[in-house]
């Protein structure tokens, strides 16, 4: 062992710090941190990408400059195949997905990456999802669906507000009518205002309330379904979907489907990074995290904090990938089913 690594080592472990932090505070000085979200500016992948960039930096060795770009296309297929097939892989850029991109090689056509391949960086929080109409539907029970057809809007193929109802409409019968190719929540928003749907089948609760506070005061829009591993305290009368499950079968296609509110507004690297700038990244994710400025913002902007860690975030998503494949193939039937566009 050199005489270089051996002062490295001796320095990092008094002060607590990794080996490398030397060598990675050289390397990001000056750079260009680029966050990469796959979504529309304005909705809440969008908001969380957007203070977690300000503020991790602070927390990075070498302190480097984020920006940060949407590339929405393909609700962020785009983004994450192009991430892993491209890079760069030296650890200036991060993305941000919409958390089905998880499981998409296993359910959709066109993906380029193997999720469990990525480098997670963490989640800034588990949420609970949600389906809701307009006030003036008359829906009043997410059972009514078995005879009353219900239209909703949604981003595209990979969403959630996609593909949740696509699968409860095999397994359960619900009739859901899907108006994909919105630009984003706020875009679906102002179409429900405008009559052009009558609801949102599968978005975060978190994101209702910090888009869609005023509906909410206002009753304006009627919650009548959660998705998640467990009930969410706050809706603690609206039906929990997998507790509808009529079957075990059922029950484990939904956990495959639900296990990104697990790991809800997760962060990746891409492929082939170096370990060091990873556990760095990973370590500022984190501390990022307790951060008493970046809480203070979060609160401010009415975004929710449960984090996961990268270890947490990768470990679960390398279970999902090992769901047994006649459960994966009765999923992606479902959500490879022709819709209304």
């Amino acid at each position: 062992m050199t005489g270089r690594v051996l002062a490295l080592l001796a320095v990092s472990l008094l002060a607590g710090q990794p080996a490398f932090a030397g060598d990675v505070a050289d390397f990001y000085r000056g750079k260009l941190l680029h966050v990469m979200v796959g979504s529309s500016v304005g909705g809440a992948y969008d908001l969380f990408a957007r203070v977690v960039a300000r503020h991790i930096v602070h927390h990075i060795p070498g302190n480097p400059t984020a920006i940060v770009q949407n590339q929405p296309a393909a609700s962020g297929l785009v983004m994450a195949n192009q991430l892993f097939t491209q890079g760069p892989f030296d650890g200036t850029a991060i993305g941000a997905p919409n958390n089905g991109m998880p499981v998409a090689p296993m359910l959709m056509t066109g993906t380029q990456f193997d999720s469990t391949r990525f480098n997670w960086l963490g989640s800034t929080n588990r949420e609970t999802y949600v389906a809701f109409v307009w006030h003036s539907v008359p829906l009043k029970r997410i059972e009514d669906l078995t005879h009353q057809e219900l239209v909703v809007g949604s981003v595209g193929a990979g969403a959630s507000m996609t593909q949740f109802p696509l699968l409860l409409r095999e397994l359960l019968g619900y009739r859901f009518k899907i108006v994909r190719g919105y630009n984003g929540t706020p875009a679906i928003n102002l179409a429900i205002e405008r009559g052009e749907v009558q609801g949102n089948a599968g978005v975060g609760w978190a994101s209702v309330k910090a888009l869609s506070q005023d509906w909410l005061d206002a009753r304006k829009i009627r919650l009548i379904a959660q998705y998640g591993y467990r009930r969410n305290p706050e809706l603690a009368d609206v039906p929990a979907v997998l507790e509808l499950a009529k079957s075990e079968a059922d029950r484990q296609a939904m956990k495959l489907m639900f296990a990104r509110t697990e790991y809800a507004r997760p962060f990746f690297l891409p492929p082939g990074v170096p370990a060091e700038r990873v556990q760095a990244l990973r370590q500022a994710f984190d501390e990022t995290m307790k951060d008493p400025a970046f809480r203070e913002e979060t609160e401010k902007m009415q975004l929710e904090l449960s984090p996961m860690t990268g270890a947490e975030v990768q470990a679960m998503i390398e279970e999902v990938a090992r769901t047994p494949p006649e459960i994966v193939r009765r999923v992606r039937a479902a959500v490879d089913a022709p819709d209304a566009k």
